[in-house]
């Protein structure tokens, strides 16, 4: 009965916030273009549909991704799993936290596999480029940037380092490889950093990030909690271009090695 009142509550708010939209699209449809709606009932009730599928995502966000990805950080993070039990740990060692890096680099590459804005932007991308661009080539290189990324942040968070300095770190690293990347990757890799941040990745990598911090000690949810998203959108963009690099490379020297065997053979 409960679970039944707080969707109720939840799917209210989703027709609300869906609402706005639905008078955009129609506004412009009939009083700017002048020009009746397509497959009407086919749009309501694909639409009806959304509202639904949104309501009981967000429940089931609320009622089970939030807690177990806080529940999983607090426990592979608690002083007495770390440590020895009854050990009074004021300041965390970060050489300790093996098993949060693994979970943190594992949970953030199967989130993002499994990331429906990362498939649907892999499957146009392979459509767009006649088939030269690989759809799981790109899943899994985005899906190693973000376990990398969001592995490096728990580092932040037990480390207790700004996050400005990854950041900037970062983002100069991102602009040197703008400079030297093949031109045709450059729009993709940076596309492909801003879906990593939607539907399954960002509630548990926030879960994660608030749970370690609550738990490792000396450290403020508040404070050091947040920064795991900008990761997980960050590394991505290094990684495809990276790879688009490296892919380069190779070709290049493959090029290079027939010639010089075609040089000897003559």
């Amino acid at each position: 009965m409960v679970f039944l009142v707080d969707f109720g509550s939840i799917f209210l708010t989703t027709c609300r916030d869906v609402i706005p939209i639905v008078i955009l699209i129609v506004g412009f449809q009939v009083l700017v273009l002048r020009e009746p709606i397509p497959h009407l009932r086919r749009l309501v009730v694909g639409g009806v549909f959304v509202v639904i599928g949104l309501a009981l995502f967000l429940a089931g966000l609320e009622k089970a991704l939030f807690p177990l990805g806080q529940i999983m950080a607090t426990q592979l993070s608690d002083p007495d799993f770390i440590y020895e039990a009854g050990a009074v740990v004021t300041k965390a060692d970060w050489k300790e936290y093996g098993w949060i890096y693994l979970f943190a680099a594992m949970i953030g590459f199967a989130t993002t596999i499994a990331e429906p804005s990362l498939i649907a932007v892999a499957f146009k991308a392979n459509e767009a480029s006649a088939g030269t661009l690989s759809q799981w080539g790109l899943r899994i290189t985005v899906a190693i940037g973000v376990a990398f990324g969001i592995s490096l942040g728990c580092f932040r968070i037990i480390t207790g380092t700004p996050l400005y300095i990854y950041v900037l770190v970062g983002y100069l690293i991102v602009i040197v490889q703008t400079l030297f990347a093949p031109k045709n990757i450059i729009p993709l890799a940076y596309d492909s950093g801003g879906v990593t941040t939607s539907t399954v990745t960002v509630p548990l990598v926030a879960a994660l990030g608030l749970g370690l911090a609550s738990t490792v000690p000396g450290r403020n949810p508040a404070l050091d909690g947040f920064g795991l998203i900008a990761f997980a959108s960050l590394f991505p963009i290094i990684s495809v271009m990276g790879y688009a690099q490296l892919m380069e490379w190779s070709v290049k020297r493959k090029k290079r090695i027939q010639k010089l065997e075609k040089t000897h053979a003559l």
